[in-house]
């Protein structure tokens, strides 16, 4: 699916999840996987680490792609810089589709306590193609399931997840 596509069916479905009921939603428990990606209950992708520290492989290349991405404003593993705030918590506290909002459209705050802009990063390929591992590395650092530093251990690279970054990247 072309990225364009897939953003308009996330943006679809942002209306339908706010429309849902106001009853809290286990949005960091994995139920199921999906060619190497894991899902809540609600099909919002999450992480899915293992007893033994094992990641799985999206959260594994959220880190690879928040490091070259974002922690030069938003510091290094989520954890915030004098910059850009932590983004860690707010991969928790943030809905998922308004998380994909403010990265894909940006946004800027101007008032008399907070003066912030978070550039556009819709037009990004090394960002758009790797939203989904970014926001599931940034919850599991949030849920403090995943350590500071590189990820020692991760599950092999499913044969769809490089399929479909291969069609994201035009490889």
């Amino acid at each position: 699916m072309n990225t364009t596509v897939r953003l308009l069916a996330l943006f679809l479905a942002a209306g339908i999840s706010q429309m849902a009921s106001a009853e809290e939603i286990d949005n960091l428990t994995a139920v199921y996987n999906e060619d190497g990606k894991y899902f809540t209950e609600d099909d919002v992708p999450t992480y899915n680490v293992q007893e033994d520290g094992t990641i799985d492989w999206p959260t594994y290349s959220g880190f690879r792609r928040y490091h070259s991405e974002c922690h030069v404003c938003h510091g290094p593993e989520g954890e915030g810089s004098s910059y850009a705030p932590a983004l860690k918590a707010s991969a928790i506290d943030m809905d998922y589709y308004d998380f994909v909002d403010v990265v894909v459209n940006g946004r800027t705050r101007v008032g008399a306590a907070e003066n912030s802009v978070m550039p556009s990063f819709g037009n990004n390929p090394n960002v758009m193609c790797y939203l989904d591992d970014i926001y599931v590395y940034l919850k599991a650092r949030g849920a403090e399931v995943v350590p500071r530093g590189r990820p020692r251990k991760k599950e092999p690279k499913h044969d769809a997840i490089r399929e479909a970054e291969n069609a994201c990247l035009g490889s």
